[in-house]
C-alpha cells in the first residue's frame, strides 16, 4: 500500500539503490544526496524495495503515487464487487421468441464478465421428462458457444435443472466485415475495373439461371 512506503527524511539508510525521476538505474548512491536531488525536483524519494540490499528508492511525486495506487484500487474493487453470478430461469415448454430474449441476456451476462446460473423450472409431471430441460440447455450452450464454457455441468437440483457458464476468455474478437478468412484486408477495385466486375457477376448469374 502507497502509505506504507518510507519517504524523504524517514529514510534512514546511509546508502540507496538509486532510480530517478526519468526511470533511470543510477546504482547505489548516499541517502543525503539522493534527497537533495529530489528536493531540486520538487519531488519526493521513495523507498521501493526496502528489503533488497541497499534498500531501493524512486525519486517520484509521491502525491501523485499515492492518488494513481488509490484509483487502481478502487477500480478492483469495484470491478470485483460488480461481477458475480447471475441467473436466468427458463421453463421446458419455453416459446421460441423468449427463449432468444432470455439467451441474448445470458450472452450479455456473459460479454460483461458475469458467470451466469441457468435454471430450468418444472412444473407438475415435467419433472418426469428431465430431457426436456436438458434438451433447452443444450440449445443455450450451441447458441452461446463462442462466448461461453460450461463450468457447471446440468444437474437435477430438487424440481430443477442447473447449469453454471461462465465468460470464455479464449474467445477472440469477430472478425470485421473488411477482413477476409486469410486476414487480408478487403481493397476496393480501381475505378477502371468496376464496369468489368459487374459483367462479369452478371454473366455468371445469367449462366447459373440458365443451369437451373
Amino acid at each position: 500500500m502507497p502509505g506504507d512506503h518510507r519517504v524523504n527524511e524517514r529514510i534512514r539508510v546511509e546508502t540507496i539503490r538509486l532510480i530517478d525521476a526519468e526511470g533511470n538505474q543510477r546504482g547505489v548512491t548516499s541517502t543525503r544526496e539522493a534527497l537533495a536531488e529530489a528536493r531540486s525536483l520538487d519531488l519526493d524519494l521513495v523507498e521501493i524495495a526496502p528489503t533488497a540490499n541497499p534498500p531501493v528508492c524512486r525519486i517520484m511525486d509521491y502525491g501523485k503515487f499515492k492518488f494513481d495506487e488509490a484509483q487502481k484500487a478502487k477500480e478492483s474493487r469495484r470491478k470485483t464487487q460488480n461481477v458475480g453470478i447471475k441467473e436466468m430461469k427458463y421453463r421446458p415448454k419455453i416459446g421460441d421468441q423468449d427463449f432468444m430474449t432470455k439467451t441474448r441476456l445470458v450472452e450479455k451476462f456473459l460479454g460483461e464478465g458475469h458467470k451466469v446460473k441457468v435454471t430450468i423450472m418444472f412444473r407438475g409431471r415435467e419433472s418426469a421428462h428431465p430431457e426436456l430441460g436438458k434438451k433447452i440447455l443444450d440449445r443455450i450452450v450451441e447458441k452461446v458457444g463462442e462466448t461461453a464454457r460450461v463450468e457447471a455441468a446440468p444437474k437435477l437440483d430438487g424440481r430443477n435443472m442447473t447449469m453454471v457458464l461462465g465468460p470464455d476468455k479464449r474467445t477472440k474478437p469477430k472478425e470485421t466485415a473488411a477482413t477476409v478468412e486469410t486476414g487480408t484486408e478487403v481493397t476496393a477495385e480501381p475505378a477502371d475495373t468496376v464496369g468489368a466486375t459487374t459483367e462479369s457477376v452478371s454473366a455468371t448469374t445469367e449462366i447459373e439461371t440458365t443451369k437451373e
